[in-house]
């Protein structure tokens, strides 16, 4: 038997679709949770080591993250590394952001990155791993190759991740075979046929991932460095085939002479050979494509193996965030569209109509008041309104209560008017019941730019059109009377955004509706975001668009048969109609 060790990296799943690592000291409390913990779970406070995180608690047994101040919930995973890779030897590679702060690069980008810098490449272009940046190692900066916008860098020594160990058998004729796929089979059926029936093993030079919780069986992870200031030596990642590839999950195979490997969008360093060659029967892929149930499938892999049938590993789709690179030449404007910029500024003050003219141009008098609620307050509608409000002066009996026009809803005169006054004042109003808006509704998106222009390719779905990318961009600043809270700074995380849009008629249309929306500041809004619960920020204002070019992992991307029909629907609630869109041209 040989003992193959791994570095345990323990990483949560963002709105991107993206694994983003915990840290090594959080990765060694969660190892410690588990060795502690009841074998059928429990759970670990993640502010115990790292006071930035005490909001959030993971639970082992639902491998999922808890935020307790906003009720946000985030799968997790606990992925294996080559021990002489990144994580293994200590070394963070982060970049620069807005805020002029360190974010760490995902594991994956960082061990590339790490195996370029012990290999001293000038640079390392990241679109093979689906992002659009070159890391230039001599001016130590990331480039996006779309927009040319330049970020620092830095490689920091840290704690190293924590080390587990299993056993590995000899094959019999010679040493074991190095790729991961063979490694893993003969895991599960040394563990399968031994005494006791134990569970698979982990041993994996590449990278794999968990699902759910690990065995209790692992020996105790490594305890944390002393002295995580000093560096670590500068130690070559190994040249295996399993390097930097992505996470490989089971698929079953029946006996033959030949092999599919199923194609994947990463390049790998060496092609994955088994013996002997057999095609791929897919039964089971864990982003669940399949309608096998996982459990299924993992029990008839161990069973297969056991029974000395041989188990291939595919890889599950890759996330294809940006297109191909696009030189200038090639981008070209969208077809019916003399533009191919739209810009926004601070909102401007609106003079005129006071709140009581611009509620009352909506209302019609009524004659008796119903013997019901208003909707607003909860008062009934025979008496005085419950507010008690600044800003709302008194109003005669007879025009205490007000029907709007169109919906027939009715509610107290001053509750109207107070709503008014705590919403956008753009001269347009909304029924709290039916939504039904009133006038022309604008938001207080902040200011900042709409570029929009034809790309050369086709995304899934659609691929007889080429695509409509729309890049927003929107700057930090000071938030207005119209935001939650005047005069405070609000962040603007993620720009510039890129989305995507089939271009075909229905495709500009929507297109056309969403400059409509841009320039009545509907597309972002000012709060608090629901995915990372950070207050003061730039968030989608629920107009939903395809940040996922070439892939669907997240719900962002394509296919969606659905998607355009359900943009128009959500901009119909934002009170623009089809007919807006004509003036676009």
């Amino acid at each position: 038997m040989l003992l193959a060790s791994a570095v345990v990296v323990w990483e949560w799943l963002n709105e991107h679709g993206r694994w983003r690592p915990y840290s090594p000291a959080v990765s060694h409390q969660i190892e410690a949770a588990i060795r502690s913990s009841d074998p059928r779970g429990g759970s670990v406070v993640l502010g115990q080591v790292d006071s930035r995180l005490s909001p959030y608690i993971i639970d082992l047994q639902s491998m999922h993250q808890f935020r307790q101040d906003t009720g946000t919930i985030r799968p997790v995973r606990r992925s294996f590394y080559d021990p002489a890779s990144a994580p293994g030897q200590g070394w963070q590679w982060e970049w620069e952001n807005d805020a002029g702060t360190w974010t760490p690069y995902d594991m994956e980008v960082a061990i590339a990155i790490e195996s370029a810098h012990s290999r001293k490449q000038p640079c390392l272009d990241l679109t093979p791993l689906g992002f659009c940046y070159l890391i230039d190692f001599q001016n130590m900066t990331q480039v996006n190759r779309q927009s040319q916008r330049c970020r620092r860098l830095q490689r920091r020594a840290d704690m190293t991740y924590p080390l587990v160990s299993g056993p590995l058998p000899v094959p019999k004729g010679g040493g074991p075979c190095s790729c991961q796929q063979c490694m893993l089979v003969l895991s599960v059926k040394t563990n399968t046929g031994g005494a006791g029936g134990g569970g698979a093993s982990i041993q994996t030079l590449g990278r794999r991932s968990l699902t759910m919780p690990p065995p209790p069986s692992l020996p105790p992870p490594q305890p944390p460095s002393s002295n995580p200031n000093v560096n670590p030596p500068s130690i070559p990642p190994k040249h295996s085939s399993s390097a930097n590839e992505p996470v490989p999950t089971g698929t079953l195979i029946s006996p033959a002479n030949s092999v599919t490997t199923p194609p994947s969008p990463v390049p790998s360093p060496s092609p994955v050979v088994m013996k002997p060659h057999v095609p791929t029967v897919p039964v089971k892929n864990l982003n669940g494509s399949s309608p096998v149930h996982p459990a299924l499938a993992g029990i008839t892999g161990i069973l297969m193996s056991a029974a000395a049938l041989p188990v291939c590993l595919t890889r599950p789709p890759k996330l294809v965030l940006h297109p191909p690179p696009v030189s200038k030449s090639d981008i070209k404007p969208v077809p019916g569209f003399g533009h191919c910029c739209r810009k926004t500024t601070k909102k401007q003050a609106r003079k005129g109509k006071t709140p009581e003219e611009v509620v009352k141009k909506y209302l019609q008098k009524v004659k008796s008041s119903p013997e019901e609620d208003c909707t607003i307050c909860m008062e009934p509608l025979g008496g005085p309104s419950g507010y008690k409000g600044p800003g709302v002066g008194p109003v005669s009996r007879a025009e205490s209560v007000g029907r709007l026009t169109q919906c027939g809803h009715q509610y107290h005169f001053q509750c109207l008017v107070a709503m008014y006054n705590n919403g956008n004042k753009d001269g347009s109003l909304q029924c709290p019941t039916c939504k039904t808006i009133y006038g022309v509704k604008t938001g207080n998106q902040p200011a900042g730019k709409m570029e929009y222009h034809v790309i050369p390719h086709s995304i899934p779905g659609h691929p007889d059109c080429k695509t409509i990318r729309i890049i927003y961009n929107i700057p930090p600043g000071i938030q207005g009377p119209e935001h939650p809270n005047p005069g405070k700074p609000f962040t603007a995380r993620g720009f510039p955004r890129h989305c995507y849009l089939p271009d075909s008629e229905k495709g500009r249309k929507v297109l056309r509706l969403l400059l409509v929306a841009w320039d009545r500041r509907l597309i972002f809004s000012v709060g608090t975001s629901s995915t990372t619960g950070e207050s003061d920020t730039v968030i989608w204002n629920e107009v939903h668009h395809k940040t996922e070019f070439g892939s669907n992992l997240t719900g962002h991307g394509f296919p969606d048969p659905g998607h355009l029909d359900n943009v128009l629907e959500e901009l119909r609630a934002q009170g623009i109609e089809e007919d807006d869109g004509l003036m676009e041209k």
